[in-house]
């Protein structure tokens, strides 16, 4: 690890390039593993599937991966600008990586149009991520933002089992109510934490006028797809396709939230 921390923080362009092609191998590698017949009648349907099980990979890695680090150095609560360990950099890098092949696969397999919103989120986080590698600032605050991804596993599984057919189990019931609680607490929780760090400590932050915006950008969208989330699983609706956060809504090719 030692040896490798000098090497990232000198090429942290081309490492990340490097860990895209990585889950990119690991995209090929899940196309082996058996697709539910209800989901391999349709294309869509099927490249969801692959798409979001690369994404559950990345999920259980990295929302791991960042809770261990917090456990290990709870100053990255307190010293978000500054505070930095060759683990959490490393793990930044990684999932910078994940988010480069994951709007690469959405452009190139002609899903952009469809899942904008999708990509104006990758397109923040991977913004924020890069700066945070040059400059090895807020890599702490990289991690904690990171804590979200302890929901996405349970926000996967979800459409997983949606898409699977599998919305009636009781299997599916409980990862409702266990996805609701992780959002509230991982998802909206962390993002409260860091929008209140960056309002009390803005006038020294270096750039802080640039991480604002974008966390208040991502507070917007976290709050519009917690009320998406909430009509879809807690309050009756009509029929409707299943987006790619496991709301419903009209347009079959669209799906909001990671």
């Amino acid at each position: 690890m030692e040896a490798l921390f000098p090497v990232l923080k000198s090429h942290p362009g081309p490492s990340v390039l490097v860990f895209s092609l990585m889950f990119r191998v690991i995209h090929r590698l899940l196309q082996r593993l058996p697709v539910p017949k209800v989901v391999r009648q349709d294309d869509l349907s099927t490249w969801k599937w692959k798409n979001l099980s690369v994404s559950v990979v990345h999920s259980l890695l990295t929302g791991t991966w960042a809770l261990t680090c917090v456990v290990l150095w709870p100053e990255m609560l307190s010293n978000i600008h500054s505070y930095n360990t060759p683990l959490s950099y490393l793990l930044v890098c990684i999932s910078t990586g994940y988010f480069v092949q994951d709007a690469g696969d959405i452009i190139l397999t002609g899903h952009a149009k469809a899942s904008w919103e999708f990509l104006v989120h990758h397109v923040v986080v991977i913004s924020c991520f890069l700066y945070s590698l040059y400059t090895e600032l807020y890599v702490a605050g990289a991690v904690l933002a990171l804590f979200v991804e302890v929901n996405s596993v349970t926000l996967h599984l979800r459409l997983l089992m949606k898409l699977a057919g599998a919305q009636f189990s009781s299997m599916y019931r409980i990862n409702k109510l266990v996805n609701i609680l992780t959002y509230i607490t991982f998802r909206m929780g962390t993002q409260a934490y860091l929008t209140w760090y960056l309002i009390h400590n803005y006038t020294w932050l270096t750039n802080g006028l640039f991480f604002l915006i974008s966390m208040i950008v991502m507070d917007i969208m976290i709050l519009i797809y917690f009320y998406r989330l909430l009509r879809a699983d807690f309050l009756p609706r009509s029929k409707k396709s299943v987006g790619h956060n496991g709301t419903y809504n009209n347009n079959s090719k669209k799906f909001p939230c990671d």
